[in-house]
Parts: C-alpha cells; sequence; structure tokens
C-alpha cells in the first residue's frame, strides 16, 4: 500500500479523495494555486504544496508542476480525481516515466477511450451494442451527406475527443460541437459548423455520425477492474437530468430499469471491462432508448462526479477501491460479479449559477453556509462561511446526496434537506432543484434526457 498519495485537483474532489485515504492510513498531499491557499483541502491535507498561479493552465492543468509537486513531496502515486487532468493519457504517461504510480487506468486504454469514434469499434468488437453510426471518423462533408443517408435522419454529428474535454478546460464545461440534423438539405453546413467547433473546443476537428435516438435516458454503469482478473459492474445510475450534456440530478438505480435489464446492462459493461483489461474505476455510459434497447455512448476513465449515488446503493467506498487496485491489490468487493441495488439515491449538484438567467455562473464569497444533515442526508463539500467561488472554475458547491429504503422516501429527504439547505452571498441552484423534486415527470420515473427542453423550459 501506498505511504503518500498527491492529489492533482481541488475542491470538492480533493476532500473527497482525501477522506478515504486517511480511512486506509495513507497519507495526502495537496497541491493548490495562489488563489486556492487556505482552503478546506488544503487544511486536510497531511501535507500541501503551491504549484503555480491562480491560471489553471499554470497550475492545476500543468503536468510540470504536479510532477514536480510530487517529487518535491515524496508522494509515491497521483491521483487526478476527477475533470481537469483526470482523463490525460500524458499524465498518467507522465507518472509510469518519473516513477509515479497514476491511480487509474493505463495511458493507452485513456487515450484510445478518449477518442469516441475509436471507442465504439472497440465496443462493437467485443459485442457491446452501439447506436448506429460511422464506422470512423468522418473526414469530408461529403462522407457525411453519404453517411446521414444511410442511417436516415435525424442524425448527430458529434466531435470525436469530447471526452477529452477537461485537457482544455478546467470547467465541467458542457460538450460542445454536437449538432442535430433533421434536413439533409442542412447537413454540410452542420458538418462545418461541428468541426469548427470541436477544433475550437478540444483541438481536433474529427467527428462521428450517430443515428439520433429520440426520448432516451442517459444510464451509466459504474465499472471497477484489476490486476488479479476481476471485474464488477456495481449497479446503474440513471444521469438523465442534464442542461446542454451537463448533469445536474442523479439517481441509482435508475427507476426504468428491470432485473432483466439490469443484468444485461451490467453483463455489456463489463465486456468492455474486459476487453480493455481495464484496472481502476472507470463509467460505461449507455443510452436506453424508449423500446428498452441500450446503446454504448462513451466510456468515462476516471472517477466519476456522480460515484455518490452508487456507493450508497452498493456500499463500496469507490475512492478506496481505486487506491488497492493502483497498490496492486485486488479490490475489496471482488466477490461480488454484479450488484443488486438496495435503497435509493438521489445526487443534486448544488452550483453557485443564477437559474433565471441561462444558468449563468455566479462566482462570489460565501457569506452564510448551513447544511443539512439528518438521516439518509450526505454533503460533499470543500465550502464553508468565508469560502471564494472562483470564475475559473466548475461553479460547484456542494453534492447533495440523500438516500432512502425506496425513490419515494429518497424524494421526500431530498425536499426535506433542500429545504434545510441555506447558502448566501451566492445564487445557487437549489430553487431549480426544489422544482425537480416536485416535478410530476420526475416524481413518477418519467424523466429522459429532454426533461430540462420540456418541463423547464421557461429556464432554457
Amino acid at each position: 500500500m501506498f505511504d503518500k498519495i498527491l492529489i492533482a485537483n481541488r475542491g470538492e474532489a480533493a476532500l473527497r479523495i482525501m477522506r478515504s485515504a486517511r480511512e486506509m492510513g495513507v497519507k495526502t498531499v495537496a497541491v493548490y494555486s495562489a488563489e486556492d491557499f487556505g482552503t478546506q483541502p488544503v487544511k486536510y491535507a497531511d501535507e500541501s504544496i503551491a504549484i503555480g498561479s491562480a491560471d489553471p493552465a499554470d497550475s492545476y492543468l500543468s503536468i510540470k508542476a504536479i510532477i514536480d509537486a510530487a517529487r518535491a513531496t515524496g508522494a509515491d502515486a497521483i491521483h487526478p480525481g476527477y475533470g481537469l487532468l483526470a482523463e490525460n493519457a500524458e499524465l498518467a504517461r507522465a507518472c509510469a516515466m518519473t516513477g509515479f504510480t497514476f491511480i487509474g487506468p493505463d495511458p493507452d486504454c485513456i487515450e484510445r477511450m478518449g477518442d469516441r469514434a475509436f471507442a465504439r469499434s472497440v465496443m462493437r468488437s467485443c459485442g457491446v451494442p452501439v447506436v448506429p453510426g460511422s464506422d470512423d471518423i468522418v473526414v469530408t462533408a461529403e462522407d457525411a451527406r453519404d453517411c446521414a443517408r444511410r442511417l436516415g435522419y435525424p442524425v448527430l454529428i458529434k466531435p470525436a475527443a469530447a471526452n477529452a474535454a477537461n485537457v482544455a478546460s478546467a470547467t465541467t464545461a458542457p460538450v460542445r460541437g454536437v449538432r442535430l440534423v433533421r434536413d439533409p438539405a442542412n447537413i454540410e453546413a452542420a458538418y462545418a459548423s461541428a468541426t469548427a467547433a470541436a477544433r475550437e473546443a478540444y483541438g481536433s476537428e474529427a467527428v462521428y455520425i450517430e443515428k439520433y435516438v429520440p426520448g432516451p435516458r442517459h444510464i451509466e454503469v459504474q465499472v471497477l477492474g484489476d490486476a488479479h482478473n476481476n471485474r464488477v459492474a456495481l449497479c446503474e445510475r440513471d444521469c438523465s437530468i442534464q442542461r446542454r450534456y451537463r448533469k445536474l440530478v442523479e439517481e441509482a438505480p435508475s427507476p426504468a430499469v428491470t432485473d432483466d435489464l439490469r443484468r444485461a446492462i451490467s453483463v455489456a459493461a463489463v465486456k468492455a471491462v474486459r476487453a480493455l483489461d481495464y484496472r481502476g474505476a472507470g463509467t460505461v455510459e449507455f443510452l436506453l432508448a424508449p423500446d428498452g434497447r441500450f446503446y454504448f455512448e462513451k466510456m468515462t476513465t476516471c472517477l466519476a462526479a456522480e460515484h455518490p449515488v452508487t456507493e450508497l446503493i452498493t456500499g463500496v467506498d469507490i475512492v478506496k477501491e481505486q487506491i488497492r487496485i493502483a497498490a496492486g491489490e485486488p479490490m475489496g468487493c471482488a466477490d461480488r460479479s454484479r450488484f443488486a441495488p438496495f435503497g435509493h439515491a438521489i445526487e443534486l449538484h448544488i452550483n453557485a449559477e443564477d437559474p433565471d438567467d441561462g444558468f449563468s455562473p455566479c462566482p462570489g464569497l460565501i457569506t452564510r453556509f448551513e447544511s443539512p444533515a439528518g438521516p439518509g442526508v450526505r454533503v460533499d463539500t470543500h465550502v464553508r462561511v468565508g469560502s471564494h467561488i472562483s470564475p475559473h472554475f466548475d461553479p460547484l458547491i456542494a453534492k447533495l446526496v440523500v438516500y432512502g429504503q425506496d425513490r419515494a422516501d429518497a424524494i421526500a429527504r431530498g425536499r426535506r434537506a433542500l429545504d434545510e439547505f441555506v447558502i448566501e452571498g451566492v445564487k445557487t441552484s437549489i430553487p431549480f432543484h426544489r422544482r425537480v423534486l416536485d416535478n410530476e415527470v420526475f416524481c413518477e420515473g418519467q424523466a429522459t434526457i429532454d426533461f430540462f427542453e420540456t418541463q423547464m423550459g421557461d429556464l432554457l
């Protein structure tokens, strides 16, 4: 087991990892930019080290700064958390070259899954269903037109490198460059627009085409794989409530997934892990169509922000499993090949945003912070009174996670917790989450990925 881990992240993500490491008796190192000195993770860690200015490119996104910090503090391993450099193959490669253990999959795996077009081909080869679409990237407008004609409209044009979004941005910004094309007359213009947006956002203009699946749910399966040939699927979670491809509410298990469907999706997710010889924690993401068919969407090769709901319904500490696997140990839950959920959990992302102004970020100073508590309430946060929400990063204040014996119990608990949650100094998304938990479509378990557009249209 490691003696000391450097956490190459900040805020809530860093603090979450540090807590599990402390329970395992592993020391932690916090890195911080000039703007983050004195924040809760920096205080909590066993030691801390400055890595650069407030500009993320000079600190949290600088591989050299991270490696230099690990060397200076004598760390054994580097945990990237999620966001920032978590899905950066070059960081994983730099760790291997300098003798540090990267707590995550190998760089080749990150690179392969970061190319969505290539990831689709890998999934097809191992028998995981994928959305009908182009076999590879589409390199000309003519190819796009021919592919769309073959598939039938409507189609989606998607950036192939979108999984690597955090390489270029310190925020969890929505996926850019996706274009929905309903009319054949618009395909050339949409292709040109998509490639330009992909190049600007991700440094690559490569795109691929998928058949548009109307009214699906976004279903994720948390997976683990280790060096001892153990592979598990930790049940599914439903992440359908999104705004511009950015997740706002997650729940586990999905109200739309039956026991038989859960087994089928879990088997598909484990096939993906086996095909990749995946080591660590990851998420295989699917679209679930209204007819019950499911299709591979992408694979996230790091700890996911949504992991707490999975932890609550399975009893597995995913961060501890990551650390065990990276240290060469077998995972602690290896004796359970697939997990049946117990209870129900809902996660609400409480952001410093103004829902009445297009969810515009609201950076500023937290002047009052009263966190909910009581049975079945978990709050993952780094914020205290006096904390500053930075304009340079994702405006996340806290992740409010509630757990109940069933879905109705979890919803009632979520309403109660939101009523107790008091944050002043900045506007927050709490009013939006109250509306979601009171929404009839959500309460009936019928929310799909068009929920925001159909149920919260006044907030568009």
